[in-house]
């Protein structure tokens, strides 16, 4: 708890090139609920890059971000391995006030995970000293960590 909080802190507080995902094993569920925050500016500078093919200026003002456009990018920048196996997330919620974009989804998962790993390529084409900070909780198992565009994919084992 006191990680998140420090972590919401300097993000709120250090308009960096930075990123926030919060990673969450429902117990006694086959679920993972991941939280994720970024700056929406970046976010579309970083959605150009991914999907050039989209003009974002003709998408509709002062309506929220298409949210299948939004899923698409999000499981093809963030990948969630439990047990080496790829999931995909969908969407549950997005929400864009002050600048930052916060999503909410949902994973289907394994219902004791031994090993996860996360890559998170959101912004690394972008930013030499993009911060994709990730906290992962499994059971009683909590880490936080630091991805990189050095660095970007970590693997804990959750045993």
């Amino acid at each position: 708890m006191l990680k998140t909080l420090a972590l919401s802190i300097w993000f709120a507080l250090h308009p960096v090139h930075v990123t926030l995902t919060s990673i969450d094993h429902v117990p006694g569920t086959d679920s993972l609920k991941v939280f994720f925050r970024m700056y929406f500016d970046d976010f579309l500078r970083d959605y150009k890059l991914y999907d050039a093919a989209t003009n974002l200026e003709n998408l509709p003002q002062g309506k929220p971000f298409p949210a299948d456009l939004m899923n698409k990018y999000f499981n093809a920048k963030v990948n969630i391995y439990i047990n080496n196996k790829l999931l995909n997330g969908k969407l549950l919620s997005m929400k864009l006030a002050d600048n930052e974009i916060s999503l909410n989804l949902l994973y289907r998962s394994a219902r004791k995970p031994k090993k996860i790993t996360v890559r998170n390529l959101v912004s690394t084409d972008l930013y030499s000293d993009q911060a994709n900070m990730t906290i992962i909780r499994i059971n009683k198992f909590e880490e936080g960590i630091k991805l990189t565009v050095e660095n970007n994919e970590h693997t804990l084992s959750l045993k």
